[in-house]
């Protein structure tokens, strides 16, 4: 097990030096393998971006809208979004507002976030997992597709794409966890 705090000179927030979880032999596999995923997935950002600029080509210099093309780029923002989220929680860049985490010691903020992290965000996690999954599992059943003429079909696969990102966000906040306990 490692229980190294931040590097000295580490960037300070709010006036006192960042302080970091320890690690342990499964938080330090799990937090890899986030890693590896929120890395390979976020070049998906670069697919969103062309796919937004060819709409827009398409459609204010060649004047031809399309809706298949509309809806991928609203499809491929949302799955990027969803399954990068864990790669955030991995990396600490997530939204949190530290006005008095910061105040407290690490012992202290880890029991806080222990906590809210078992008893509040994977339970709720556990449910949307579930309920996502059948309904995922209800647009493949039924063959669901755009409601658009033109639209695009197999909308189980952006609907997949919520419980899997749910599913890998469960999988970061139990890393987390297991780092507030060492």
């Amino acid at each position: 097990m490692s229980t190294h705090d931040s590097a000295p000179g580490a960037p300070a927030r709010g006036g006192h030096p960042v302080q970091d979880l320890p690690t342990n032999r499964l938080s330090h596999v799990l937090d890899s393998a986030i890693a590896v995923i929120g890395k390979t997935l976020s070049w998906l950002w670069i697919a969103t971006l062309a796919v937004v600029l060819t709409n827009v080509f398409s459609r204010f210099i060649l004047g031809r809208g399309s809706i298949a093309l509309e809806e991928m780029s609203w499809h491929l923002f949302g799955a990027t979004m969803i399954l990068t989220l864990a790669y955030a929680v991995v990396t600490d860049d997530h939204v949190r507002v530290d006005v008095l985490r910061e105040r407290f010691s690490l012992r202290f903020q880890a029991w806080v976030e222990l906590l809210g992290i078992v008893l509040l965000v994977l339970p709720v996690l556990y449910f949307m997992i579930d309920g996502l999954t059948e309904y995922a599992y209800r647009a493949f059943a039924r063959g669901e597709r755009s409601q658009a003429p033109s639209g695009l079909p197999y909308r189980f696969i952006i609907k997949s794409t919520l419980p899997i990102g749910m599913a890998l966000i469960a999988i970061a906040l139990s890393s987390r966890a297991l780092r507030c306990c060492t």
